[in-house]
């Protein structure tokens, strides 16, 4: 196989990595007993829907459906590693699982991600918008309140990240995501996948979920600036319709910093690789084992496939 750039991504979960392809995707998982579990299910981004294959639009389905299987592959990871020794149930917990039943796990998902899409919103959207609401009459232009605004933006964003990567357990997850990154640039090398061949490789990816997020919110600070000040209520309500947009223009930048490889591409991507550094960690040997494993259960045997 020779060098070419794929279109294959990944993440990081509980010991272990996901790996989507262009057909498949793949779970794998270090259980406790040391054995490498596989899990492999049709890839739900594979489709011939034309509309769903547009520009931006695909932007949008792609980024919904991350937020999706990412709570999903969290959730098969965790199963592996829960205590054997359950607490009793609460009456609320039992009423949940007899309503919803089979249906509880797909209801915990949504429900996980509709929590988490809140969340975000409210801390990296909105929060930035009323710290800045009170100075506007100060600031003689829109554009340059809502530079401000994107630079609070970022910073809180960036200060998340410190914090996060603190964590003992999340900067065990932060070492597979080194481990997807280093195969995947392994991957992309025409190189062998061993994991002598995948230690060579940078930590640090172009297409990385890290990367997507700065985009979004410079994207997000260049599209906003067209937005008027004048109502506070309106502009948030706009704003929150725009997001869908936004991710999708952010999703198309991705790509293209991820199929070219230039100064041009090599200066936009600079912050989102700088950021990396909280994300990531270097991974053991065992690590890349894990994420090799979630790759190649995911290749079709021809390169073609998975190219931009």
């Amino acid at each position: 196989m020779g060098k070419h750039k794929t279109s294959i991504g990944g993440q990081a979960v509980i010991e272990g990595v996901m790996m989507r392809g262009s057909k498949q995707m793949a779970v794998a998982v270090r259980i406790p007993d040391g054995l490498i579990e596989i899990k492999k299910d049709p890839n739900p981004a594979f489709t011939n829907n034309w509309f769903l294959k547009l520009p931006v639009i695909r932007g949008c389905v792609a980024f919904f459906q991350s937020l999706v299987l990412g709570v999903k592959t969290l959730m098969y990871s965790a199963s592996f590693f829960e205590l054997e020794t359950q607490k009793e149930k609460t009456k609320f917990e039992s009423f949940i699982e007899n309503k919803f039943g089979n249906k509880l796990t797909d209801v915990m998902v949504y429900f996980s991600v509709l929590i988490a899409v809140a969340f975000s919103i409210g801390i990296f959207f909105l929060l930035p918008t009323f710290v800045v609401s009170p100075i506007k009459q100060f600031i003689k232009y829109d554009a340059a309140a809502t530079l401000i605004e994107g630079l609070i933006r970022i910073l809180i964003f960036v200060i998340y990240l410190f914090f996060v990567s603190k964590i003992k357990d999340i900067q065990r997850v932060y070492e597979y995501h080194g481990a997807e990154h280093k195969t995947i640039f392994c991957y992309e090398s025409g190189e062998e996948l061993t994991v002598e061949n995948a230690k060579k490789f940078s930590r640090l990816h172009p297409r990385c979920g890290t990367n997507f997020l700065l985009v979004i919110m410079v994207v997000s600070m260049v599209l906003f600036s067209f937005i008027s000040w004048n109502n506070p209520v309106i502009r948030v309500v706009i704003r929150l319709a725009l997001l869908p947009v936004v991710a999708g223009i952010a999703y198309e930048i991705i790509k293209f910093m991820g199929r070219y490889q230039n100064k041009f591409t090599n200066t936009i991507s600079y912050p989102g690789m700088l950021l990396q550094k909280l994300t990531t960690r270097e991974p053991d040997e065992l690590q890349l084992e894990v994420a090799i494993t979630a790759l190649e259960a995911v290749l079709t045997g021809n390169p073609e496939d998975d190219k931009w």
